[in-house]
């Protein structure tokens, strides 16, 4: 079985008397494709700042690959691997694409290394990959600020993955997307090496049942269910979790990669 590169253990979050997140223990492999869904203010966005340390557990423990990281800094776990797309735009829409994952890359190995004429010749040349990796090489040279909401998502992607993580966590990536750019985004995901363990909170249920191959169910900050895609679509707690009882099936209408123009 292979080991886990991210851990949690009873992992919680309060704000006073609210329970934002409450006792979550779960395990992600090593070169996993998972997800977390649930209904709104389920704490999956919550969760996910739990485990780059933007802010601290009230609760519990984040492991990381085996390490306890629950004390350290955003900075500190983002050195040892944990890279970040956020629901909101977190890029420099007056610099270029290139400029931009550059950038991220530099950041990577520390400003000094940008002065050395062969880290910055590699640092290029890995900019040159990633831009290719998500569709962006044309793009290069244009300002952010000309690209489209799903361009600025595949460069986020870029700028992420720069950063050379061990865990990315992906915070609704096709918000906001038409469906060839979600078809787009499920493709570069899908192409990510599985050295690239990929945790990804997303609503759009037809991009979450592409990707993973396995998900977690959360409601009211707890774990309601971990299991294969399978195992969730045909869970009455999830689809009761999600719309009630009595309610049309939750998932009928959702074709997985197929909704998506994917094979």
């Amino acid at each position: 079985m292979t080991a886990p590169l991210l851990s949690l253990s009873g992992v919680s979050r309060h704000f006073g008397a609210l329970k934002a997140v409450d006792d979550v223990t779960l395990d992600v492999p090593t070169g996993a494709r998972h997800a977390l869904i649930g209904p709104n203010g389920a704490g999956k966005s919550t969760l996910f700042k739990l485990v780059t340390g933007s802010m601290p557990v009230s609760a519990g423990t984040v492991s990381l690959a085996g390490t306890d990281v629950t004390g350290l800094p955003e900075h500190a776990r983002a050195r040892l691997g944990i890279s970040q797309t956020l629901q909101h735009s977190s890029l420099f829409t007056t610099q270029t694409v290139e400029q931009n994952v550059l950038l991220a890359a530099q950041r990577r190995h520390g400003s000094r290394a940008s002065l050395v004429p062969r880290r910055q010749a590699a640092a290029r040349e890995r900019v040159d990959g990633l831009l290719a990796d998500v569709g962006l090489e044309h793009r290069r040279g244009s300002p952010v600020a000309d690209l489209s909401h799903g361009e600025r998502r595949q460069l986020e992607v870029a700028v992420a993955l720069a950063c050379e993580p061990r865990l990315l966590l992906l915070d609704e990536p096709a918000a906001g997307m038409s469906p060839a750019e979600s078809a787009r985004l499920v493709e570069l995901v899908r192409a990510l090496s599985e050295t690239v363990t990929v945790v990804i909170v997303e609503h759009d249920l037809d991009v979450v049942f592409a990707l993973a191959r396995s998900v977690t169910v959360l409601h009211l900050g707890r774990v309601l269910l971990t299991g294969t895609p399978e195992q969730v679509r045909a869970s009455d707690a999830v689809q009761e979790a999600y719309l009630g009882t009595g309610r049309e099936s939750l998932f009928t209408d959702t074709a997985g990669p197929a909704a998506l123009g994917v094979s």
